[in-house]
């Protein structure tokens, strides 16, 4: 993820293991606000409490704390 005050733009590859975790394209994700609406609508969609379900939840999460410690690493870059 690159971020640019509080815009970010997801990376090519940020895009496509988000699409291929939720089956979602995060086509609309200009803030990190937006990416955390994106998540939220995708954890309502795949709701429940079944093993399958967590799984899917902690993908998500991996993949949205992934994006984030990119932007921290590249802060601690500069």
């Amino acid at each position: 993820m690159i971020r640019l005050g509080n815009h970010i733009r997801l990376t090519p590859r940020e895009v496509a293991r988000f699409t291929q975790i939720t089956g979602f394209a995060p086509d609309d994700v200009k803030t990190i606000e937006d990416l955390d609406a994106y998540i939220a609508h995708c954890k309502h969609y795949y709701w429940g409490v079944s093993e399958a379900t967590r799984f899917l939840h902690w993908l998500i999460d991996r993949e949205y704390s992934r994006c984030c410690m990119a932007v921290e690493e590249t802060r601690g870059a500069g």
